[in-house]
């Protein structure tokens, strides 16, 4: 049998931007054969998909992934390392090649998503290793586990993150989030809860909760700009009861990295952050974009998952 350890196995979403991954990746596969790098690949057919292609990779011994889609295809294939037994995830490589409308993770990291020289970036190999959170959550009543490797988002993100989520559509999803954000803003009322990490106990009305692996999320927002994807720690934004009119005054805090600027946000770090709802309605959970569920939620970090590809140059945030 042929050694896969070597073969980059690529997993694309046919349905990211829109369908342009089939463009995409029509455009990489020549760049691939001609910079003489070896692959094989699949298409994920349904959600959670990537899972399962992940699974089955490993057990072939192929240990190097790469994936062609959006923060939701990422998420999916993170999962489906961190979650096989068949060889440890720090051993695997993977990178991704965004296809997606908000492409937030790969910000962190400038990653490429011109074709020739991602597969420049691919041939150098370069790799850092890059942390992970563990979310504990609740959907319909029963406790759930996933993984992130980007942001996980409570209360108001949570809260947009199920709005789009009952959106059927994919078309203009961007525009779609955008109009959504705006529009929860005026539905959502902030309910009470309890937050605790390290020896600390906060209880408040919040309008974000968020931890963090990377910096970006929603499109391009700092929700957690003192996030390093290699540092063994969750970084921790908390947001207090902030009013309508103090969230769009903010807007530029969320995009320029100094949301902490605000007098009623605070910034963290810790390894491990609980969430409970000290009311009827539940805080809601979305992470790397993709909604979950509701309180109790419990977040960890996972140090060291996996080996990511970044570019030699990478800059560190």
């Amino acid at each position: 049998m042929k050694d896969k350890s070597n073969t980059w196995f690529f997993i694309i979403n046919p349905a990211s931007g829109n369908g342009k991954a089939f463009q995409k990746w029509n455009a990489l596969k020549p760049l691939l054969q001609q910079a003489d790098i070896d692959f094989e690949f699949a298409e994920t057919q349904q959600p959670l998909h990537a899972i399962e292609l992940v699974e089955q990779a490993t057990k072939q011994g192929y240990c190097k992934f790469a994936g062609l889609g959006g923060d939701g295809t990422n998420n999916e294939i993170i999962n489906g390392i961190l979650c096989q037994k068949n060889i440890p995830s720090s051993e695997i490589k993977y990178t991704l090649l965004p296809v997606g409308t908000g492409n937030d993770w790969v910000k962190h990291h400038n990653i490429p998503n011109h074709p020739q020289k991602w597969v420049t970036m691919l041939q150098n190999e370069h790799s850092i290793l890059h942390d992970a959170g563990k979310a504990i959550y609740y959907q319909r009543e029963q406790a759930q586990t996933r993984y992130f490797i980007n942001v996980a988002g409570m209360a108001y993100d949570g809260f947009v993150g199920k709005a789009l989520s009952e959106e059927k559509g994919q078309t203009l999803r961007k525009l779609k989030f955008l109009y959504l954000s705006v529009a929860c803003l005026f539905q959502y009322n902030l309910s009470k809860a309890r937050v605790e990490f390290d020896d600390e106990i906060v209880e408040d009305y919040f309008y974000l909760v968020n931890a963090g692996i990377c910096k970006y999320s929603g499109g391009g927002m700092q929700m957690v700009p003192h996030s390093e994807s290699s540092d063994g720690k969750l970084a921790i934004t908390l947001a207090r009861n902030l009013s309508k009119f103090d969230v769009i005054k903010s807007l530029p805090l969320l995009y320029n990295g100094k949301i902490e600027k605000h007098p009623l946000v605070t910034l963290h770090q810790t390894k491990k952050i609980k969430i409970t709802s000290l009311e009827k309605t539940p805080t809601l959970l979305e992470v790397d974009g993709e909604f979950l569920g509701e309180t109790p939620i419990e977040i960890s970090i996972v140090e060291d998952a996996l080996q990511v590809v970044v570019p030699n140059s990478l800059r560190r945030n």
